[in-house]
């Protein structure tokens, strides 16, 4: 759900993602715009979109986008938010084609005890009350985010009459350069004028929830978790890729394990106090663990 807006972040993170085989993402809509710089219409955050990255060489790529609306950013998993927003959608038209609406919830995990908690108690009984026979009563039924794409285009949607989006702030940096004659140098130096110019622009991507931010205020985080992550690779790289059964070895394996509990989003949510010293301390193990 972090999504990254530097465009050469962006490009290469949509491109691994594709090269691994994933065929949509995720995504909060307040992270995305239209191709133009405004906001999405309202009926295309129930639709599969087409978000397209460019980078700075000019360089385009796209995969297909879900928007998570903001009315399942609280209490998310359990109470269901999208379902209620969901009875009050209808269908709507995709090029030639008149498709249901897709109301798009993201899986909580133990944030605040929700799994824990919540959803034995609200999640389970409320699924069964919405269901009989299999089908829902009311006409609102659900399903993964994967079968809705094959459904629709099943029905012959074709993914090029998807609405298009990019990241937040992509507008701003092509009106200060064209992506035809993008260079590293030219984007660079417009991010950085707009850094300057106008308040409301960063390059520090957007989160799944709108008003907390990725990077402000967990410097000391984001650091060791950056610098672990770099050291990693330097270590590894090329030794997996002359030999691939290095990673089978327990040293990898505990190097990476560390690596992987430092990146949990959690680190960055909850605040300073005993839970970042949490994420120091990891890091320290998975220092320690690569300097073995």
């Amino acid at each position: 759900m972090h999504q990254p807006n530097i465009p050469d972040t962006l490009y290469d993170y949509i491109k691994a993602l594709k090269d691994c085989g994933n065929l949509w993402l995720l995504v909060q809509e307040d992270s995305v715009e239209r191709l133009d710089g405004s906001r999405l219409h309202q009926n295309d955050k129930y639709v599969p979109n087409k978000l397209v990255a460019c980078n700075a060489r000019g360089e385009t790529i796209s995969i297909t986008a879900l928007i998570k609306t903001q009315g399942s950013d609280t209490k998310l998993v359990a109470q269901m938010q999208p379902y209620h927003e969901a009875l009050s959608r209808g269908r709507q038209q995709i090029g030639e084609v008149t498709v249901p609406c897709c109301v798009s919830q993201i899986a909580d995990g133990e944030n605040g005890g929700v799994m824990m908690n919540e959803y034995g108690r609200d999640f389970v009984p409320f699924w069964g009350g919405i269901k009989e026979n299999g089908r829902s009563t009311d006409g609102v039924v659900g399903l993964n985010g994967t079968e809705y794409i094959e459904m629709i285009e099943a029905a012959e949607v074709s993914p090029d009459d998807y609405p298009q989006c990019q990241a937040v702030g992509q507008h701003k940096i092509w009106q200060q350069v064209s992506p035809e004659s993008a260079t590293p140098e030219k984007v660079a130096a417009a991010i950085a004028h707009l850094k300057e110019t106008d308040h409301q622009f960063h390059m520090d991507g957007a989160s799944w929830t709108n008003d907390l931010s990725w990077v402000k205020g967990y410097e000391n985080v984001l650091g060791p978790m950056n610098q672990l992550s770099a050291s990693f690779h330097q270590k590894y790289d090329r030794q997996v890729q002359a030999d691939p059964s290095v990673t089978q070895s327990a040293e990898y394996q505990e190097a990476l394990m560390y690596l992987l509990l430092v990146e949990t989003s959690c680190f960055r949510y909850w605040g300073q106090g005993s839970w970042t010293d949490y994420a120091q301390e990891l890091y320290r193990r998975g220092e320690a663990a690569l300097n073995r």
